[in-house]
């Protein structure tokens, strides 16, 4: 028996396992203490003297890396271990963070960053297996406090980094650094390794996807809402821009997004936690299209907020249920790697949405943005709730085969 299915039986199904806290712990501090990539840009258009379009290539290397880290992440946490691969994940990035912070040629900080990127994208997956290793009542609550400690973190370090680059960017790289090396110390000393010895198979795991149409049909569909969803917020700024609001505008509207994740989360999880898993997705889906759609049409700074916060409620759907949807469609002995695949739907997601979404923005206008982002929610809507029969076909037969077991 794991350490994991001891803590599991000894834990009601609605309190949360120390597992569960130590990886929120792990999410806070990480993303708490992430302060070079929101000054990414700055420090390489002003510390490089890079141009604009050199500074987003490397921002795009990160994002390759980030991509790929999470299939390595899933394999990795196959293979080797949830705790080993977010101990490597860890010191790995506070080892690309100093060698990005003192690269000095162009090709050496593309190098770094693709690296950074690669690095820093290794727990998602592990953490995620984490969680799917416990009892299948346990894991919306957690993966639900991952995604809000995420988000907490990520508010700090948005309003801390601006302050701590005022005194010098490199404070930002080994400060960054250190929190890494923090959460490294967390996984050390409260983490446990939860893959069991009957999870560990010789199967491969691209084989067993290939087979897999419900797993690919829900991968592509949340490549889709990812898509949607990241190309709302990177064409947010251009939008109110063009509507001439200042800058400090669309950070107070922004804002909007974090408090209401960090507000409103924890009570979703109460209100979603046990209803219709594809459902909830569906809908969410369809909020993210709806605000996206507004966030293009919208004239006044009222219509701005509504479109985000209806985004925000998108997220929030997708927080609750997303994790505990594709745990629940991973065989146990492939887990790592199924979440590692769903994980690079969000990661695939924020690489084509800007860029779609950009382009859009500026071949046909604000009008046709939001006419395709309203018909895309529609659509992802439709196409999540065809397969939610499916889905729930499959826990059923999950948990029959575990009633069997036992």
């Amino acid at each position: 028996m794991t350490v994991t299915a001891i803590t599991a039986e000894r834990t009601p199904a609605r309190r949360l396992p120390s597992l569960a806290w130590a990886l929120g712990a792990c999410h806070l501090v990480a993303r708490g203490g992430s302060f070079v990539q929101p000054m990414l840009v700055l420090y390489l258009t002003q510390e490089h003297r890079m141009t604009p379009a050199a500074a987003g290539a490397v921002v795009a290397a990160v994002g390759i890396g980030d991509f790929g880290s999470q299939l390595l992440g899933g394999w990795l946490g196959n293979r080797i271990g949830r705790r080993r691969t977010m101990l490597l994940g860890f010191l790995g990035t506070a080892i690309a963070l100093a060698a990005l912070g003192s690269a000095g040629a162009a090709p050496g900080i593309w190098a770094a960053a693709a690296g950074y990127g690669v690095a820093a994208g290794l727990f998602r997956p592990a953490g995620s297996a984490a969680v799917a290793d416990l009892p299948p009542e346990q894991r919306v609550r957690a993966y639900s406090l991952l995604y809000w400690a995420a988000n907490l973190g990520y508010a700090v370090a948005a309003t801390v980094s601006g302050v701590l680059a005022s005194r010098g960017y490199g404070l930002l790289f080994w400060l960054n650094a250190v929190a890494m090396l923090a959460a490294a110390l967390i996984v050390v000393a409260a983490v446990p390794e939860t893959r069991s010895t009957a999870q560990r198979s010789s199967r491969r795991l691209l084989p067993a996807l290939s087979a897999d149409r419900l797993m690919i049909t829900m991968t592509l569909i949340h490549v889709g809402c990812f898509t949607l969803l990241m190309q709302a917020f990177a064409t947010l700024p251009l939008l109110m821009t063009g509507r001439q609001f200042s800058s400090a505008t669309y950070g107070a509207v922004l804002a909007l997004n974090g408090f209401a994740i960090i507000v409103l989360q924890p009570l979703a999880v109460a209100a979603l936690a046990n209803r219709d898993r594809g459902t909830v997705l569906a809908t969410a889906m369809l909020l993210v299209g709806l605000g996206g759609g507004l966030a293009a049409m919208a004239q006044s700074i009222s219509g701005y907020a509504i479109a985000v916060l209806l985004l925000s409620l998108g997220q929030i759907g997708l927080a609750v249920q997303f994790g505990a949807t594709f745990a629940a469609l991973a065989p146990p002995d492939l887990r790592s790697g199924y979440l590692g695949v769903a994980s690079s739907a969000w990661s695939l997601g924020a690489v084509l949405g800007p860029m779609i979404g950009t382009a859009l923005l500026e071949e046909s206008g604000r009008m046709e943005l939001g006419a395709v982002a309203f018909a895309a929610g529609v659509l992802l809507f439709v196409a999540q709730q065809a397969v939610a029969g499916r889905l729930r076909a499959r826990q059923a037969d999950q948990s029959t085969e575990k009633g069997t077991q036992r």
